[in-house]
């Protein structure tokens, strides 16, 4: 397990926002900052502190993902002609844990990124354990057969706290889910406002 999933309560704290929309997230109880100073008021953020902050809010909803990986995705983006915004929402979904964890397989994208690396999915039939693999469209994602009734599988197809988005199909008896299309920011089901266009302008400056 890495060292992010233990701070994954703080993320919201630290964004003051629910980020995932869970019961209990510290911040329903405690509606700002984190450490001595976070019931301090906070001054006008500028153009810059507003564009970090929709970065780190949307690296953060995808599990804390690293700079490095963050950045390769939206190069990617930024490489296909179109809006690199929606690209880049696109590439973020299309990852496997992404996927996993939007399908309702289990119930955080944290738990997402160890339930594949442990090598619980297959794609297309064929074992991948890699949690950034990115899935195409048509694509067909299934959990092993002796992973299907493990406790976090099946308490994860009851939450009623998140609904599958229609770019799936999922089949929770089979426990199969097919990623019909790359969907755009209107189509995600974000708990919280996600600004991709203000994570172009900060890599753009």
């Amino acid at each position: 397990m890495s060292k992010r999933d233990s701070v994954k309560y703080k993320i919201d704290r630290r964004l003051g926002e629910n980020l995932w929309g869970r019961p209990k997230s510290p911040l329903n109880v405690r509606a700002y900052g984190p450490g001595q100073h976070g019931q301090r008021r906070k001054g006008k953020t500028s153009d810059y502190g507003l564009q970090l902050r929709a970065k780190q809010k949307l690296k953060g909803y995808y599990g804390s993902i690293t700079e490095k990986a963050f950045k390769k995705l939206y190069t990617e983006a930024a490489r296909v002609k179109g809006d690199t915004g929606e690209r880049l929402i696109g590439l973020l979904e299309s990852r496997l844990d992404a996927i996993v964890y939007r399908a309702k397989f289990v119930p955080t994208v944290f738990a997402a990124r160890q339930f594949v690396s442990h090598g619980h999915v297959t794609v297309n039939g064929k074992k991948v354990n890699i949690p950034s693999y990115s899935v195409k469209a048509g694509d067909v994602v299934e959990i092993k057969q002796k992973s299907k009734q493990l406790g976090i599988v099946l308490e994860a197809a009851q939450l009623a706290e998140r609904d599958v988005p229609e770019y799936l199909e999922v089949d929770h008896a089979k426990g199969v889910v097919t990623y019909v299309r790359v969907p755009v920011l209107s189509d995600v089901p974000y708990p919280v406002q996600m600004e991709p266009n203000l994570v172009v302008e900060f890599y753009s400056r």
